[in-house]
């Protein structure tokens, strides 16, 4: 082997993912590496060039990668020694989305993908570390810190977020594929493809899938005049065909796409060539799919200007839990997605109101309380914020609130727009209420929990549901603090508590039928919020500050975590975690099929089998309530 080669081996082995070849195999790419020598501002590849046949590495210098967005250039990432980039001729078929650019004079080694592929279809770990970049959107996905060897892939999108995202992400494709025989000829083929604006046509034998022929086939095989119109599917079909299940993800079909270099998937009822057809993937379908990947959305909300833009990105959120429902995606995991994204909303909405109102006068926190406190909001609920600034002078004292009751009526009223109700209790940091300093919180915070009694009007549970949205991470832990410290031995705020999680009227009746609303508008309707998912929310709240249980809001993970401190009561937490997704998603599914908050639900549309698992759902409730009897002194607001 050259010394050349020898020198770029040595320099590959060093970075991901080529520390996971063999010196042997990377001598064998090695040598049909070329060796591009770029003057400063010269261009690599810029947006929309056709793609080249490569991808590449930085050997020395520095690249720019950039987009324009707004008649304007946005530098997205610097690549150093080390980083790879390009690699979208890999996974995609549409023109560079991003330009790349030197930045002083440099060195960059040009891949060959007909080279590396094989290495990449054999070798897991060099397809995973690829195809995650692609397909979440990450960088590295090994490396969070971005040290050395980053993926600078070419979707203009980054964001750093789990990489199972990509193995729920929602694929649409075409459910009435065209199918044909091998004895049926090109022409009549071509005619039906272009009548369906069809790119494949899956050849099929007694109702079997044997093989596909796409419009690439076409062009290359017809078109070229290898053969004739009147050819039969039979030579020119790509066979056998690769087969998979029908709620394929995102991820696997890139997957399969890139192990078997097809740009088309069949779907099968049993994800078999020996089962019928269901449909039909195209590459075009995964690009489609990209951008509704969780990660495109979160950067389109911190790149979005207005309440319209937000009020769009929250209508495609909507679509992706549908999606995921309709996948059986397990609910728990749906909630950490939709959480995220409606985080990026709130807090692009209060980016964009100081954007109008000016610099804030004092660091401050703006929390999410109730539903996105816990992490559970997956329907357009009403929005519940506090807002926490720093102590400041008492001569600045009236300036700085009026400041923040201005930034809590622009980011409520934009946070409107997007669809979020105003909540009706006034909890919201445009109330004055629920806007002041740290000192003033504080005093709130010890006076709701030593002497609860006396201030239960504006006591509300679910000022213990905190998330930190926008602001100060020390100003959230200040406030933590407090009431960690005012729990300690705090029964009668225990007692308080208790009697409010029991508070809540029960859902069944003696002879076991649903208690229904009497009065309209939803009579004869039952209010599964607040008669079966508040129990289990106040309970799973009660136990976890009882237990000291730091940094988990989440009624179900809640749940898990005191099943594991109180094992000997564990059944009890885990029948009711299992309990609490049961009903969250009959209050999900109901939400979205009545695009409201889905509070009341029609027991008459429900079918005998959901009403049976509607009801088993409500019956850890019981042990619960007994729980809480048995645990806390219950006497004082009994």
């Amino acid at each position: 082997m050259n010394t050349i080669a020898e020198n770029i081996a040595d320099f590959l082995k060093e970075y991901p993912p080529f520390d996971n070849l063999t010196f042997q195999e990377l001598s064998a790419i090695a040598t049909s590496i070329r060796v591009l020598n770029l003057e400063k501002n010269e261009t690599l590849f810029q947006i929309n060039d056709k793609l080249h046949d490569c991808f590449y590495v930085v050997a020395s210098g520095v690249i720019h990668l950039s987009v324009i967005a707004d008649a304007e250039e946005t530098l997205l990432n610097k690549c150093h020694a080390g980083d790879i980039l390009g690699l979208r001729p890999f996974f995609a078929k549409n023109n560079y989305m991003m330009t790349a650019k030197a930045r002083e004079e440099s060195i960059i080694y040009a891949i060959p993908i007909v080279t590396f592929r094989p290495f990449v279809a054999n070798n897991p770990d060099v397809l995973n570390f690829l195809l995650e970049s692609f397909a979440t959107n990450t960088w590295n996905p090994k490396e969070k810190e971005n040290l050395r060897g980053k993926l600078a892939n070419d979707n203009v999108f980054y964001i750093d977020q789990k990489s199972e995202m990509q193995y729920f992400q929602s694929l649409t494709y075409n459910r009435l594929p065209l199918t044909a025989t091998i004895n049926d000829i090109a022409k009549d083929v071509a005619l039906r493809m272009t009548e369906n604006s069809s790119t494949s046509v899956v050849i099929c034998d007694n109702q079997l899938p044997i093989g596909i022929v796409t419009h690439t086939d076409m062009c290359s095989k017809i078109a070229t005049g290898q053969f004739p119109l009147t050819v039969t599917m039979k030579a020119i079909m790509s066979a056998p065909v690769v087969t998979v299940v029908e709620n394929v993800s995102l991820a696997e079909a890139q997957l399969l796409m890139l192990k078997n270099n097809v740009t088309h998937l069949c779907v099968t009822s049993d994800g078999t060539d020996k089962s019928t057809v269901k449909g039909v993937i195209s590459e075009h379908d995964l690009i489609i799919a990209q951008a509704n990947n969780p990660g495109v959305l979160i950067k389109e909300i911190k790149r979005s200007s207005n309440a319209k833009d937000l009020k769009h990105l929250r209508e495609r959120l909507t679509e992706l839990i549908q999606n995921s429902i309709h996948k059986n995606i397990p609910l728990s995991n749906i909630n950490n997605i939709a959480s995220e994204i409606n985080s990026a909303i709130l807090k692009r909405a209060v980016e964009l109101s100081i954007l109008d109102l000016g610099s804030p006068p004092a660091r401050f926190a703006w929390l999410s309380i109730g539903s996105q406190g816990r992490k559970e909001q997956l329907l357009l609920t009403d929005q519940d914020s506090l807002l926490i600034f720093e102590d400041v002078m008492p001569d600045k004292y009236r300036d700085v609130r009026d400041y923040f009751l201005k930034l809590g009526k622009k980011a409520t009223a934009i946070l409107e727009k997007v669809g979020y109700e105003l909540c009706p209790n006034g909890h919201m940091a445009s109330n004055m209420l629920w806007c002041k300093s740290l000192t003033d919180w504080t005093k709130q915070y010890d006076s709701w929990m030593n002497t609860p009694g006396e201030n239960s009007n504006d006591l509300s549970s679910i000022f213990f549901d905190l998330e930190l949205v926008f602001g100060e991470k020390k100003i959230f832990e200040a406030i933590e603090n407090v009431i960690l410290k005012d729990l300690d031995h705090n029964t009668l705020f225990f007692d308080f508590l208790g009697n409010d999680a029991l508070r809540k009227n029960s859902p069944l009746t003696f002879f076991k039928k649903f208690v229904l609303e009497e009065d309209e508008p939803n009579k004869d309707k039952f209010d599964i919020k607040t008669r079966a998912l508040m129990p289990l929310i106040d309970g799973a709240r009660l136990f976890a500050l009882h237990f000291n249980i730091k940094g988990l809001n989440n009624t179900y993970q809640r749940f898990k975590q005191l099943a594991i401190i109180d094992a000997k009561n564990s059944d009890i937490y885990l029948n009711c975690a299992e309990a609490f997704l049961t009903l969250s998603k009959f209050r999900v599914s109901e939400g979205l099929k009545n695009e409201n908050s889905g509070q009341y639900i029609n027991l008459s549309e429900l079918t005998k089998l959901d009403k049976e698992k509607l009801k088993n759902a409500l019956a850890p409730m019981k042990e619960l309530e007994e729980l809480i009897k048995s645990n806390f002194k219950l006497t004082q607001f009994s």
